[in-house]
C-alpha cells in the first residue's frame, strides 16, 4: 500500500505479467474451465477495476481490454457473459456499491464465474414503466422480512439462484420513498417461477410469485426505505449493459445483413440499398458512441447517457431485422422452431432472420421502455422541464390502483 492508502498503480505491462503467471499456473488446455475462472478471479483479473480481493486490482477500467485480449489469445475459457449478463451488468455493481463486506465476499466470486446465475425481480403487472408504483410487500418479522407479491418479465428466473428484488416496506410513504432493496434466494420456499411464452415461441421470460418468502435482514442492500436510490444504480448499469456492449465494425445484426447483401446480389434493389446504407451509418455511429460511453465509464459511474445507447440499440435492432426479412423475401418468412423452450440466453446471431425480427420487438420494452428512456434523456441529459408528477408526494397507500 502507498502512503495515501491506495494500492500501487497497475499498468498494462503489470497486467500482462499477471496474466502470464495465471496461464503458467493454470494452463487452459489442462485446467477445468471453472477452476480456471476461479483462479482468474482470485488473481484480480476478473474485472480489474474492482477492489483487490473481489476479483480486481483497483486498476483503471480501461485496462480490462488488455487482460481480455491476452487471455483470448491463449485460448482461455470465458464466463459466458451472455448467460450471466444480469449478474455481471446489474447485480454486481449494485452489490459492490451498497453491499456489506460479507455480502461482497460471499456473492461476487460465484456470480462472476457463472456458478450462480442472477435474475431481476423489479417489474410487476401494475408497475412496469411506473416502477415506483410496485405493490410487492415486505413486512418485518424479527430478523426476517416476509415478502408477498408478483413480479413479471423476469429473464433467467428459471435458472437463477439469486435475485435482486425491490419491495414496498412502508406504504405510508410516497411511492419512491417506501421501497427497500433485497437479495432473494430463488430456491427458498414460497418462490414460484412460471414461464411466459413469447412471440418467438420461447419462454425466455418468466413471472415469479412470492408467497410468504422469508428474507433475512442480512440480505438487504442499502438502508430501509432507500431501495429506490439503490435501484437507480442497477437501472443505469442495466441500460449500459444492454445498449453499450463492445462490438467490432459491422458486428452484430448489421453485419449479418451486409453479408447477405454482398453474397446474394439477386436480392438487391435500389430502395433496399438506400435503407441498408442509412442503417449501416447509424449502426457505426452508435458503435462509436458506445466506445465514447465506455471511455466515460472508465473514469466514473454510468449516468443517464446509457439510456440513449439503449434507445438506439432497440431502434436499430428493430429496423435492421425488418430490413433483413424484406431483403430475403419469402425466405425471411421461414421459422425453424415454434417449440416452447426455456433458453438460458438470447442469441440474435445464431438463429434465422424470422427469429431476429420477432425477438427484436422486445428490445423497446425490456430494460426500460423507449418511452421512459426518452423522458430520461429529455430531463436528465437535455435539461428540459420535467413532466408534471402530481403523485410524487402522495402516500403510496392513497394512490388509485
Amino acid at each position: 500500500m502507498s502512503a495515501a492508502g491506495q494500492h500501487p498503480a497497475v499498468d498494462a505491462d503489470e497486467l500482462r505479467r499477471r496474466v502470464r503467471d495465471l496461464l503458467d499456473a493454470h494452463p487452459p488446455a489442462t485446467t477445468e474451465p471453472l477452476d480456471f475462472l476461479r483462479a482468474r478471479f482470485d488473481a484480480g483479473l476478473a474485472w480489474v477495476h474492482y477492489p483487490a480481493g473481489l476479483g480486481g486490482l483497483d486498476a483503471p477500467r480501461s485496462l480490462q481490454a488488455v487482460v481480455d485480449a491476452e487471455l483470448a489469445a491463449a485460448g482461455a475459457p470465458d464466463n459466458d457473459p451472455r448467460r450471466i449478463g444480469i449478474g455481471l451488468g446489474m447485480a454486481a455493481p449494485t452489490i459492490l456499491g451498497f453491499g456489506t463486506d460479507e455480502q461482497r465476499q460471499r456473492l461476487l466470486r460465484p456470480l462472476w464465474t457463472g456458478e450462480e446465475v442472477w435474475c431481476q425481480l423489479f417489474s410487476e403487472p401494475g408497475a412496469g414503466s411506473d416502477l415506483a408504483a410496485l405493490a410487492t410487500r415486505a413486512v418485518r418479522d424479527g430478523e426476517d422480512w416476509v415478502v408477498d407479491g408478483q413480479k413479471v418479465w423476469t429473464s433467467s428466473a428459471h435458472i437463477a439462484r439469486w435475485a435482486i428484488l425491490i419491495a414496498r416496506t412502508d406504504p405510508d410513504q410516497p411511492k419512491h420513498r417506501g421501497i427497500s432493496y433485497f437479495i432473494c434466494d430463488m430456491t427458498d420456499p414460497g418462490v414460484e417461477v412460471r414461464p411466459l411464452r413469447q412471440i418467438t415461441g420461447e419462454a425466455e421470460f418468466n413471472e415469479v410469485f412470492l408467497t410468504g418468502v422469508r428474507i433475512p435482514d442480512s440480505r438487504r442492500l442499502g438502508e430501509i426505505g432507500e431501495g429506490w436510490r439503490v435501484a437507480q444504480t442497477t437501472l443505469m448499469n442495466e441500460r449500459v449493459a444492454i445498449g453499450g456492449g463492445r462490438v467490432p465494425r459491422e458486428g452484430g445484426m448489421i453485419g449479418l445483413v451486409a453479408d447477405t447483401w454482398r453474397e446474394r446480389p439477386e436480392l438487391r434493389t435500389h430502395d433496399l440499398h438506400q435503407r441498408l446504407l442509412r442503417l449501416w451509418m447509424e449502426s457505426e455511429a452508435a458503435r462509436l458512441a458506445g466506445e465514447r460511453l465506455r471511455q466515460q465509464l472508465a473514469v466514473g459511474q454510468p449516468g443517464p447517457e446509457g439510456s440513449a445507447m439503449k434507445l438506439a440499440f432497440a431502434r436499430l435492432n428493430q429496423h435492421i431485422s425488418a430490413l433483413e426479412v424484406e431483403l430475403l423475401g419469402e425466405e425471411g418468412l421461414r421459422y425453424d422452431d415454434w417449440t416452447l423452450r426455456r433458453p438460458e440466453l438470447v442469441d440474435f446471431t445464431g438463429r434465422e432472420a424470422g427469429y431476429r425480427y420477432l425477438r427484436a420487438k422486445g428490445n423497446s420494452i425490456e430494460g426500460g421502455t423507449s418511452e421512459v428512456l426518452l423522458n430520461i434523456i429529455a430531463e436528465r441529459v437535455l435539461g428540459l422541464p420535467p413532466e408534471p408528477r402530481t403523485d410524487k408526494d402522495v402516500p403510496w397507500k392513497d394512490l388509485p390502483r
